[in-house]
């Protein structure tokens, strides 16, 4: 009975659950093998012999000096964390008020408010960045931070403000209520007794729309040209693809550095990150 309940876990959990390890793993380990194998054996046959596709016994470091020294690449990193914070903490301000206004605040048609803000998070960037380039040039904003910091917010804010709604209705609505019986008002019981209690949430979105900004491309292509004001999803494709030339090692080093900040992030929060995503409320 215990060998067969054995092997019911195995075949039911820790072979799919290795498996999927494996899978989700490998584009980041072929990401760090790529940045530091050298030019001989990135374009070499796989069918050359003594060659190891999986692993290399000559690491090198000319495809990070090569990214560092021959790009722009520190400034690009320094235009990416400057936008996605700004956008981040205004979608954040914005996401917190709208969602606890549509969460606790009984005002008709709060519900379709509420639906409406999360469908505009679902209408593609393709779509939308027409219009807003045609913003951007009237305000002469183009090829400044600012021309994707004030356009950020229009895909971080709907979704923000969706995530702050479901982890509002999770804190029981006793708390804000017994706050208010004692004198204080909806501001206060807001700030003081809601707020603290929503940091994972608030920490979830914050952590969401960091990455969505820090890793977007679409408007960043558009509405950037110069390569000092470029971020590092535009800045490592552009300046290291040149024509038919794929320069393989640096573009793999610009992405495994550009990922650190965000794994940084990560790292940090989750704990909080994983609160915030299943609404969950300590008493």
């Amino acid at each position: 009975m215990i060998e067969g309940r054995r092997w019911r876990r195995w075949v039911s959990f820790y072979i799919p659950m290795g498996m999927f390890i494996v899978m989700l793993l490998f584009p980041f380990y072929w990401m760090v093998i790529t940045t530091f194998r050298p030019d001989g054996e990135l374009y070499r046959p796989w069918n050359a012999k003594n060659y190891n596709p999986f692993w290399t016994w000559n690491p090198t470091l000319d495809h990070i000096r090569m990214l560092l020294e021959e790009t722009l690449f520190s400034t690009w990193l320094w235009n990416t964390m400057l936008i996605s914070l700004a956008s981040t903490i205004i979608s954040l301000i914005c996401g917190v008020f709208a969602g606890y206004a549509l969460s606790r605040l009984k005002f008709r048609f709060a519900g379709t408010m509420g639906t409406g803000i999360f469908i505009t998070y679902l209408v593609p960037q393709t779509l939308l960045f027409i219009p807003l380039a045609d913003i951007i040039r009237n305000f002469h904003l183009g090829d400044t931070p600012w021309a994707l910091i004030l356009t950020y917010p229009t895909f971080l804010i709907p979704f923000s403000t969706w995530l702050m709604m479901g982890y509002f209705k999770a804190i029981p609505k006793e708390l804000e209520e017994c706050a208010r019986i004692d004198g204080a008002s909806r501001w206060q019981a807001m700030i003081y007794i809601i707020l603290p209690v929503a940091v994972p949430g608030i920490l979830s979105a914050g952590i969401f729309a960091f990455t969505l900004s820090w890793n977007e491309f679409i408007y960043a292509l558009v509405f950037l040209s110069s390569s000092e004001q470029k971020t590092v999803p535009v800045g490592v494709v552009s300046e290291l693809v040149r024509g038919d030339v794929f320069y393989w090692g640096s573009l793999m080093a610009g992405a495994l550095l550009g990922s650190i900040p965000v794994a940084i992030v990560y790292s940090f929060f989750v704990e909080h990150y994983v609160a915030g995503l299943t609404g969950s409320v300590k008493g």
